[in-house]
């Protein structure tokens, strides 16, 4: 090892065992001057151990710097929290706080007026008004939240373009330079004398929080993005200024996540997120300990009057915030030391949607296909893409089998398959996959997203339950196919009322094949038979009971006195429901088909891109010749995305294969695969479980060995 590395090494282990000195970065020349006050104030109180100044010029720098062991300490806010512990690993362990109330945070909330009928699902369109560009809660939450929530798609991670084209204008002071667009200033009001609009300082009048209020108390947007104490502080008498003299906080209410809204006061349940403090930041080997005792030891020496050095002002060195937050009232040790634990899910969230950088982003995407006619239709739509400048591009890669495309995407070999159900199962479980797009269904067509029921006769004297199935006859809408056969087995077995021997599951449940019919009848079928005895329970999509309706959808001789109050459906919980009511009695939820990638992969860019893109080649518009929901002209069925498709729709919250398919679906693929089975056997279960669509027939058989 040379010297110079030997060095090296020793000052890392040095740093990690002993905490001798604290280099502070600081990020302006005014905070360094404040800095050096600061270092000699302690060292006057004999505060140890000794704090040292260095010059970091900005966050950024600071936190490289303290990577590399250049510097021990910097008070960063959240998005930079977010930064550093991302990219360097950096832990937060000393926190802010600001007042007795909310303590080490504040919220950032949406406002409207009251009466306005505007929710958080209906802000495509309307006006809006932000506190600043990348300021936190008037762009950076409302901005990652939407990202994140999938409302505001922004292809390329071009993120003013998307805020452009999902606002119909707004004032974002500070957005005034050529390389945002126009509209982001159309709101803007400037000065008393109309000069300076959209400047980034309080010479905008719609600058800040109470300027972004002042922007919908005015009527110039219908939208604000403030803080939570933005309205109460300039309504109800409370502010001096001339135009909030006659403002009531009654008139105006808050935009909840979940659709509703709430009066202002209830801002603790109804905001887009929690903003964290911001905090002093270190690398994992320094002891946050010793560096809060430091601090702790500097705030009860000097955060009071008598002292000439005051910690949390900054007024003397003509300036806000240095070092730390003016309005901080005391310094916290942060018990977790942990990024995520301190900046919270919501904000942590907005922030993953935020960092979508358009600098980051490979030119193009491999997206993985396994026929022929795939790879004829991916071709085309990579050249449509490319042809209406969709970024970023596709390229298409063939593989011979789905699993063979998540085992590449895993290697990040490749980046991009569409899959189904039990294959979504796999590619997360066994290659760790996500979902970051989702294909949507019409409520007429729920082909890949609709719920598997359990569907009996009515009869008042034998009212039997999903536990009771044991000697009952039963109605199967194929071998292998899902919500005939899948997730009632899977579901069984998991429960234990199945028990395969030798993993012979067709065994197991006992099933006497009665009947060979075509898959397109199957469903009439399963109901004549089900119609024909009240000692029967069948097993298939709830689509069916559309078949039933005295509404002579079916027109069969047996289906032409049979209503749909004849039947009902068996509840996972033992209960029993009306056929209407499958929503929440029901077997499982069928999850749609999801785009899955590799969870480096920038699941908003993607999604981006896909949702761009249904603009021009989806269903609502048939001009530009590529159909993305369509294979007839290439001669096949469902390739790569479902013909019955509508549009891309985002994951949201179901950012993990789990989450994706939920948990009733994924306990009957675990009863599918149990764990008794190994080598051959467990093939055999694999064949059931994704080759659903090549045993078109149903069976009526005996259940036994159930209890």
């Amino acid at each position: 090892m040379k010297s110079s590395e030997n060095v090296f090494y020793l000052l890392l282990v040095h740093a990690a065992f002993s905490l001798e000195r604290v280099r502070w970065c600081t990020v302006s020349n005014q905070e360094l001057s404040k800095c050096k006050d600061m270092s000699n104030a302690f060292a006057g109180a004999g505060i140890l151990p000794p704090l040292e100044c260095m010059e970091g010029e900005s966050a950024a720098n600071c936190t490289q710097m303290i990577k590399d062991y250049l510097a021990d300490a910097v008070t960063l806010d959240g998005r930079w929290i977010y930064q550093a512990g991302k990219e360097h690993g950096l832990k937060p362990v000393v926190g802010e706080v600001y007042d007795q109330d909310i303590g080490t945070s504040y919220y950032a909330v949406a406002v409207v007026r009251k009466g306005s009928n505007i929710t958080i699902n209906s802000l495509k369109g309307v006006r809006s008004c932000h506190t600043g560009i990348n300021r936190t809660a008037g762009w950076n939450v409302p901005v990652g939240y939407l990202v994140d929530s999938g409302r505001l798609p922004a292809m390329g991670c071009d993120l003013p373009k998307a805020v452009s084209d999902y606002f119909s204008a707004s004032c974002v002071p500070g957005a005034n330079s050529a390389s945002y667009p126009t509209s982001l200033c159309q709101l803007c009001r400037g000065d008393s004398s109309g000069q300076s609009k959209c400047q980034g300082n309080s010479q905008e009048q719609y600058y800040g929080y109470s300027g972004a209020f002042r922007c919908l108390a005015e009527g110039a947007g219908e939208v604000a993005f403030v803080k939570h104490s933005t309205v109460p502080e300039n309504t109800d008498g409370r502010s001096l200024s001339t135009w909030a003299q006659q403002l009531r906080s009654k008139d105006f209410q808050l935009l909840c996540r979940n659709g509703s809204t709430a009066d202002v006061t209830e801002w603790r349940t109804c905001h887009l997120a929690r903003v964290p403090a911001r905090a002093v930041v270190v690398r994992p080997d320094t002891d946050g300990t010793a560096v809060f005792q430091l601090l702790n030891q500097g705030q009860q020496r000097f955060n009071g009057v008598g002292t000439q050095f005051q910690m949390f002002d900054s007024t003397a060195y003509g300036a806000h915030n240095l070092m730390f937050r003016d309005s901080t009232t005391e310094l916290v040790a942060v018990t977790s030391q942990n990024y995520q634990a301190w900046l919270g899910d919501e904000y942590l969230h907005a922030m993953q949607a935020l960092n979508c950088d358009p600098n980051t982003l490979p030119e193009s995407l491999n997206w993985c296909v396994v026929s022929t006619e795939e790879i004829w239709k991916c071709g085309e739509m990579g050249t449509a893409f490319r042809n209406k400048g969709l970024k970023p591009e596709i390229q298409c890669i063939s593989a011979k089998t789905k699993e063979e495309c998540m085992e590449m995407i895993q290697k990040k070999e490749i980046d991009v398959v569409a899959l189904g159900g039990a294959d979504i199962y796999i590619a997360g479980k066994t290659y760790g996959l996500v979902p970051a797009a989702g294909v949507g269904f019409s409520a007429e067509d729920n082909n890949n997203a609709y719920y598997a029921v359990a569907l009996v006769k009515r009869n008042p004297s034998d009212a039997f339950t999903i536990n009771d199935l044991k000697g009952k006859k039963s109605c199967h809408t194929g071998l292998g196919r899902t919500a005939g056969w899948n997730i009632p087995i899977g579901m069984l077995i998991k429960k234990g009322f199945i028990n395969p021997r030798d993993c012979n599951i067709p065994q197991a449940a006992c099933l006497r094949l009665s009947r060979i019919i075509t898959h397109q009848r199957s469903v009439n079928c399963v109901l004549e038979i089900t119609a024909e005895t009240t000692n029967a329970v069948q097993v298939a999509k709830n689509s069916i009971t559309a078949t039933v309706e005295p509404s002579g959808k079916n027109t069969e001789s047996w289906a032409r006195d049979l209503k749909s109050s004849d039947f009902q459906l068996l509840c996972r919980n033992g209960a029993r429901a009306e056929v209407t009511q499958f929503a929440r009695c029901h077997l499982a939820q069928v999850p749609a088909q999801a785009i899955m990638v590799h969870p480096d992969t920038n699941v908003f860019a993607l999604y981006g891109l896909l949702d761009k893109a249904q603009d021009y080649f989806g269903n609502d518009s048939n001009r530009n010749g590529f159909k993305m929901f369509d294979s007839s002209a290439f001669q096949g069925k469902d390739l790569i995305f479902k013909d019955s498709a509508v549009k891309i729709v985002p994951v949201e919250e179901k950012r993990t294969y789990t989450e994706w398919l939920g948990s009733e679906y994924v306990e009957s693929l675990e009863g599918m695969q149990t764990p008794q089975c190994s080598g051959a056997g467990n093939k055999l279960i694999q064949q059931h479980l994704l080759v659903i669509t090549f045993v078109p027939f149903v069976v009526l058989g005996q259940i036994q060995g159930l209890g």
